[in-house]
């Protein structure tokens, strides 16, 4: 699928027959576009099969991210990263790629010769896989 088209975020297929699909977009996720391929998978089953229930369904915001498009949608927009070490930031999304991302935040750091702490912008590239999750960050 090309730029600003569906893709697949997630297929999980459940033990009480339940098949749940997940999408994104570059762009956005209409939901006529999920009932689309709700459609057209049922139909690749065949209608008078009742083994299974489908459901398709967008990636929503809270939900970690999964590939690194997803990532690369949010670049420049705040994010909240969890890391395997359990140290949690909000930060910006500077850029990202296959195997990393840069992201940058405000922190309070001694600085020598200053007497207090003072804010210090810090960029950094963390390596996927040292990442819990990362969530899109919305401030209320």
């Amino acid at each position: 699928m090309g730029d600003g088209e569906l893709f697949v975020v997630g297929v999980a297929a459940l033990t009480s027959g339940e098949i749940e699909v997940t999408l994104d977009s570059d762009a956005r996720v209409a939901i006529d576009q999920c009932v689309e391929l709700s459609r057209a998978v049922e139909a690749q089953f065949g209608a008078d099969d009742d083994d299974f229930a489908l459901t398709v369904t967008s990636a929503g915001i809270g939900q970690p991210l999964k590939l690194p498009r997803q990532y690369r949608k949010l670049i420049g927009r705040q994010v909240e990263v969890l890391r395997r070490s359990g140290r949690k930031v909000v930060a910006t999304l500077e850029a990202a790629d296959d195997d990393a991302i840069t992201v940058s935040y405000v922190e309070m750091q001694a600085v020598e010769g200053k007497k207090r702490k003072e804010k210090v912008v810090v960029t950094e590239r963390l390596p996927l896989d040292e990442i819990k999750w990362t969530k899109e960050y919305i401030d209320f």
